[in-house]
């Protein structure tokens, strides 16, 4: 597999996530996070192309803390894998500000009962990234 240079972050972020994902089972990543250094804290989050209190605040979320974004961008008609792939840099920051949402519930809700595409604008902190993405036609799930 050839990378390219955007690999290496899309490769951290995805290790990271991984980790968040599976657990483990005697520590918490807020306890892995803990013993690290401050430098090593910085250096992870330079890593991952966020700042140290962006990493500390998304451990802090937890590893599902933005499963809501790509069932609402399918909820607009936008491909969350299409986003991804194009747009990595911009994905991820989407993911941040979903993460640290405090409108979960109402997300929630909204999506379950199918009308998110109604409401979305009155609460989601990516509602202008959500409409732009909703005029490109590269990026619509297909019909």
């Amino acid at each position: 597999m050839t990378l390219t240079i955007a690999d290496p972050v899309r490769h951290t972020v995805q290790q990271i996530l991984s980790w968040f994902a599976q657990g483990f089972e005697n520590t918490t990543e807020s306890d892995m996070l803990a013993a690290l250094s401050d430098t090593e804290v910085e250096a992870l989050a330079e890593d991952c192309g966020i700042s140290a209190h962006q990493l500390l605040a998304l451990v802090k979320a937890g590893p599902h803390a933005a499963d809501e974004m790509p069932a609402m961008m399918r909820a607009l008609n936008i491909d969350p894998a299409e986003v991804e792939y194009r747009m990595r840099r911009l994905f991820r920051d989407m993911q941040i500000t979903c993460a640290q949402c405090s409108s979960k519930d109402m997300c929630k809700q909204h999506l379950r009962q199918g009308k998110a595409e109604q409401t979305f604008m009155d609460y989601c902190g990516n509602a202008d990234t959500l409409n732009a993405l909703r005029a490109n036609p590269d990026v619509l799930i297909e019909a």
